[in-house]
């Protein structure tokens, strides 16, 4: 696979304008990127814009921290679905990991995969925040609750992803799970470094960066 095959081309600030998505959509046409990853309210944007693409359309739920109540993450996801989402990336309640909640954390992401059936849900565990046990735990819950990808960073937290959480991660999924690593991702040597560790996605807003520049 080539580089690009990797990447969610990625645009999730707060001041994005319909104008941005409609640029992210055509360069992700551009560079053939496997998906871009927008928020809800732009998916069905995204859509018109990748009309007779391959280019797989990521919604993030719960977004950015994760703390919202659980039905709410599902009609979130929901809507995301009608209106043409192929994949959710969602974010876990940290508090609740924290609070060692474990029951009612693999409830959630059992009831997102519940709602939105055979498409891919990645659940993000922004690993800043969170030690070695919490990570492992927040693994098994994932696989658990029938999750397809565990996803390191929202990209917003106080760190992204790093080389030894991804290594942690791919320890305890094994093949179970694909792995996800995003946040401070924005050249082609970091993110070959993670295709090597075994991740199957790379999200980033640097994906052109990434294809042009190789160092």
């Amino acid at each position: 696979m080539q580089i690009n095959e990797y990447i969610d081309h990625t645009l999730l600030k707060p001041t994005a304008t319909p104008d941005h998505i409609i640029t992210l959509c055509d360069e992700a046409k551009q560079y053939e990127f496997v998906a871009v990853c927008v928020n809800g309210c732009y998916v069905t944007l995204a859509k018109e814009q990748l009309l007779n693409s391959e280019i797989k359309i990521a919604s993030v739920i719960g977004f950015p921290l994760g703390a919202m109540a659980t039905n709410a993450k599902v009609f979130e996801a929901s809507q995301s679905v009608l209106d043409g989402a192929d994949e959710i990336d969602m974010v876990i309640n940290l508090g609740l990991l924290k609070a060692k909640a474990f029951k009612t954390l693999e409830h959630e992401i059992l009831e997102i995969k519940k709602e939105i059936g055979d498409r891919v849900l990645k659940v993000i565990f922004e690993t800043c925040y969170l030690t070695d046990t919490e990570i492992k735990i927040a693994c098994k819950l994932s696989i658990n609750a029938g999750a397809d990808y565990i996803k390191t960073s929202t990209g917003f937290g106080s760190g992204g992803a790093t080389f030894d959480t991804v290594k942690l991660m791919k320890a305890e999924v094994k093949d179970q799970l694909k792995i996800k690593a995003s946040g401070g991702i924005k050249n082609t040597t970091t993110a070959k470094k993670y295709i090597d560790l075994g991740v199957s996605r790379i999200g980033t807003s640097s994906g052109i960066q990434i294809v042009l520049n190789p160092q």
